[in-house]
């Protein structure tokens, strides 16, 4: 497994390849990682177009900027897939995002001609999550649940109840715990204007175990960022926690509540959610 080079991501922004004016102003929004997108916000005859212009950019770009850049590339049964691989070679220090991942096998394919960058596993079929304990143990980066192709490939409409992807996040968050993986990526919320909508959506995410999202629109970063942020009660709770713990170790109470090992590890990882 490729080890990431800073704190594992809140946000991923993607930017379509064939808008080279926008990845700059991507990376200034404030996501924690800008995905150049060379699949679904491409057509087919721009696949050249875009992938130029991404490798064009990112052959002048700085260390540091390519360390926050994640490629998504056209899945490994696509005829792009080669092409979109030779690209990101020539780019050091970017990661890659594979789509349409159902196997162990493509993880391996693509580690083999990109043995230096970081693979992020799009897991978006009823085929991905079946085999997602392979696809985790392959040496991807990190999970990443693709709920709208999900939905379109089981059929479900998640326009008005989201219900039907709970058991697909829950594999996919349980296989990133036993993986030794950050926790997941949740899915994009497509509706641009709606706040409220977004950051219900983070919720429910977060209740599954992910610790991230992806975003389409660079004004879903900074909510989705503050909303992870613990807030100041839960600090101050956190705080009282350890003091609480630190005075009677192993016996403690506090608000008529027991402070056992489990809450103390939770205080703990409050504080260091924080501090990070």
């Amino acid at each position: 497994m490729h080890a990431d080079p800073l704190p594992p991501a809140r946000t991923y922004l993607f930017v379509p390849g064939t808008r080279p004016e926008r990845f700059a102003k991507a990376l200034a929004s404030g996501a924690d990682r800008v995905v150049l997108d060379l699949e679904d916000a491409v057509a087919p005859e721009d696949k050249a177009t875009a992938r130029n212009a991404v490798a064009a950019w990112l052959q002048q770009a700085t260390p540091a900027e390519r360390a926050r850049i994640v490629i998504r590339i056209n899945d490994a049964g696509s005829p792009w897939y080669a092409a979109d691989l030779a690209a990101v070679r020539e780019a050091p220090g970017a990661s890659v995002l594979l789509p349409k991942a159902e196997s162990a096998a493509q993880i391996a394919q693509t580690r083999a001609v990109l043995p230096d960058a970081a693979v992020l596993a799009l897991i978006e079929s009823a085929r991905g999550v079946a085999d997602v304990d392979r696809i985790a143990a392959a040496g991807v980066q990190r999970l990443v649940f693709g709920t709208l192709d999900f939905a379109l490939d089981l059929d479900i409409d998640i326009v008005t109840d989201a219900s039907g992807l709970a058991y697909a996040a829950s594999r996919i968050a349980i296989t990133s715990r036993l993986a030794g993986l950050a926790p997941p990526v949740a899915g994009v919320t497509p509706q641009l204007d709606d706040e409220a909508r977004l950051l219900a959506d983070l919720a429910d995410a977060r209740k599954l175990g992910f610790g991230a999202k992806l975003c389409i629109h660079p004004r879903q970063v900074q909510p989705i960022h503050a909303a992870l942020h613990p807030g100041v009660e839960a600090l101050e709770w956190a705080r009282r926690v350890l003091v609480a713990d630190k005075a009677s170790p192993g016996a403690a109470r506090l608000d008529g509540r027991m402070v056992d090992r489990p809450v103390v590890l939770q205080a703990q990882r409050t504080l260091d959610m924080a501090r990070s």
